[in-house]
């Protein structure tokens, strides 16, 4: 097979060719032919690591909220219909270019300030209602635009540092746009409130900073910061101060106004049912803690519900199917076509496994409660829509554009040619 070179970026990104497929030379007259996206072998895993985590999620959700719904079924059914719209979305963003992505980069982040900011509008309370001390979904909790946010950041920061270019190492012109706009979104989570949401925001802002080239030295002055703000607001926020003291002192205490107890409470059913499921599990659908002992056992702490009934092959599968799909992204964004691809994949890559790692740490103990939940598992189908989406467009940057010419033109079952 011939190849012919993918058009050049700006000379940052490593580039995959294009192939032509055998058949009938290019420059024959009247030749037809059409051009498609080929999946190399890390985008046929990262397919098949996702199906698999899909699956699971569905089952464990079946499992984990049958108790706790009006019907059996209730939260499944809604998860099979996000499941049936994230594939439509997966399928469309993998067959996208995923530089098209860095056309609209503007657009999503100006919509995602738009919708964040409704969220802390005074006068919005009628389409944001607060629900357990915050104001963070739209339309009756269909809509949650901390995750339309969290995209925005993964598009609009590569966009920005492949404009930028070498300007990024300098704090004035290069990093104050990137703090001014993520900024703003910070500011909005925390007076929702929700920090975890803030903080995603700026880990995620730092480590495609780091990974464009911005100066080592900007990232310290910045952390000297922006630690400080950050131990004020989890010190004046009553919520995320009580989850501190639970997680340290693990004792009941009441100084914030907030019942630590409770939240302390919350990670002992955690930690009793990840240790009833000992090595083997209890088996699915045995487990006792999603029967009202441990709240929101199908969201924010669905992975204690896959301990109890699965045991700790059940979290060491979860550790190994994220680890891979870790290892897979990060070979992807190695081999992107552009530079934009690659920061792009870097996020993408990122955002899913820090997501699900801080889910496991938190069920086990490692960390304090987040209120993050697991991608692919928990119920939500805003999240899970999104990381569908996602994974289609890091599919999408692990595929190769093929053109086919002659006959093999009109035949969608032909497959590529070594």
């Amino acid at each position: 097979m011939t190849t012919i070179p993918y058009p050049a970026d700006d000379g940052r990104g490593a580039g995959r060719p294009e192939r032509l497929h055998a058949g009938t030379t290019r420059s024959a007259p009247g030749n037809t032919s059409r051009a498609r996206w080929h999946m190399e072998a890390e985008a046929r895993a990262l397919v098949l690591v996702t199906v698999v985590l899909v699956v699971f999620g569905l089952a464990v959700l079946l499992s984990a909220s049958s108790f706790q719904a009006r019907s059996a079924y209730a939260y499944g059914y809604r998860q099979a219909i996000g499941v049936l719209l994230g594939i439509v979305v997966f399928a469309v963003a993998a067959k996208v270019d995923a530089e098209w992505w860095r056309r609209l980069a503007w657009p999503i982040m100006g919509v995602s300030l738009f919708l964040m900011l409704l969220t802390v509008l005074p006068f919005t309370e009628s389409i944001v209602p607060e629900k357990n001390g915050s104001r963070r979904f739209l339309f009756g909790g269909s809509m949650q635009p901390s995750e339309l946010a969290k995209f925005a950041v993964l598009v609009w920061v590569p966009m920005l540092l492949v404009k930028k270019g070498d300007a990024v190492r300098r704090l004035g012109k290069g990093l104050l746009p990137f703090i001014a706009v993520i900024g703003a979104l910070v500011v909005m989570a925390l007076i929702e409130p929700d920090i975890s949401v803030a903080m995603t925001f700026c880990v995620v802002m730092g480590v495609l900073l780091f990974v464009g080239g911005a100066r080592v030295a900007h990232f310290v002055f910045l952390g000297m910061l922006a630690i400080p703000l950050l131990v004020h607001e989890v010190k004046t926020s009553g919520y995320a101060n009580a989850r501190w003291e639970s997680f340290w002192k693990g004792e009941q205490s009441d100084t914030t106004g907030i019942t630590v107890s409770r939240i302390s409470g919350q990670q002992n059913q955690s930690l009793i049912a990840v240790g009833s499921g000992g090595v083997l599990g209890v088996g699915y659908a045995e487990g006792n803690q999603q029967r009202g002992w441990l709240p929101l056992a199908y969201n924010d702490f669905i992975g204690s519900v896959v301990g109890e009934e699965f045991g700790f092959v059940g979290i060491a599968f979860l550790t190994l199917m994220f680890a891979l799909y870790g290892w897979i992204g990060f070979r992807i964004a190695r081999d992107a076509r552009t530079a934009f691809t690659s920061l792009l994949a870097v996020g993408l890559t990122f955002t899913t496994v820090l997501t699900a790692f801080t889910h496991i740490g938190v069920v086990i103990a490692l960390l304090p409660n987040t209120g993050l939940t697991l991608p692919f598992v928990s119920y939500g189908r805003s999240n899970l829509v999104l990381t569908l989406l996602m994974t289609g467009i890091l599919v999408n940057i692990g595929s190769s554009r093929e053109r086919v010419y002659g006959e093999a033109a009109t035949d969608p079952l032909t497959s590529p040619q070594a």
